[in-house]
């Protein structure tokens, strides 16, 4: 377990959000061992199916885990739409719907970009993540919209908010920001405060400019 101090890369700053106070307690992942569990075996059912229908199977994975009742999958990001084609395609693991895409920025890690896929399978009443990670200096990976068109626009976010770049994607642009804003706001590095909140008759200054916590 490590503890980590501050978040969104503020540390003790005097910043007016409260978040450089924080204090986070992050217990290591690792890598299960079988069996994986699940209800009635149904991780190993899916993990066995995979490596039974993709022969790329040992190289595409880089660990399994098993944590608070969730099954993961980490793949190599080179890998990922084989994998997705697969885990779609194949009759004993059929996860026909793709239901979220997105980005998490793990700061203190070497690869600390990490892309989140939900995936279910109505066939089967079954739900499993896909993850990668790819470093702040080569942060690509290939589109999976031609496999799940639910991919698009999360695709575009996840480039918007962490600068991810997925290749092959038909229009990857930002989606929430102006296509001429200057970095990523959801990576924990990214500065806080600088842009005012503006409502009908009324707007809230920048988090820099107000009151702060300390």
């Amino acid at each position: 377990m490590t503890i980590e101090h501050g978040m969104f890369g503020v540390g003790d700053t005097g910043d007016t959000s409260g978040f450089s106070g924080l204090v986070r307690r992050r217990s290591a992942v690792v890598e299960s061992q079988r069996p994986f569990g699940g209800p009635d075996g149904e991780f190993d059912e899916v993990v066995d199916a995979l490596e039974e229908a993709y022969p790329q199977f040992a190289d595409a994975i880089e660990r399994v885990v098993v944590d608070r009742g969730e099954l993961t999958l980490h793949i190599v990001p080179e890998r990922i739409a084989e994998v997705c084609q697969t885990m779609r395609d194949d009759g004993s693991l059929r996860f026909e719907l793709l239901s979220s895409v997105s980005g998490v920025d793990y700061i203190t890690d070497e690869r600390r970009l990490h892309v989140v896929y939900q995936l279910t399978s109505m066939t089967y009443r079954r739900h499993v993540r896909l993850e990668c990670s790819v470093a702040v200096g080569n942060p690509r990976l290939p589109s999976v919209t031609a496999v799940y068109p639910t991919a698009d626009w999360q695709e575009r976010e996840t480039y918007d908010m962490f600068g991810v770049i997925f290749e092959g994607h038909p229009n990857l642009t930002r989606i929430l920001m102006p296509d001429d804003w200057e970095g990523y706001p959801q990576r924990k590095d990214y500065p806080l405060g600088g842009v005012p909140v503006e409502y009908k008759g009324a707007e809230i200054p920048p988090p820099d400019q107000r009151r702060s916590y300390k």
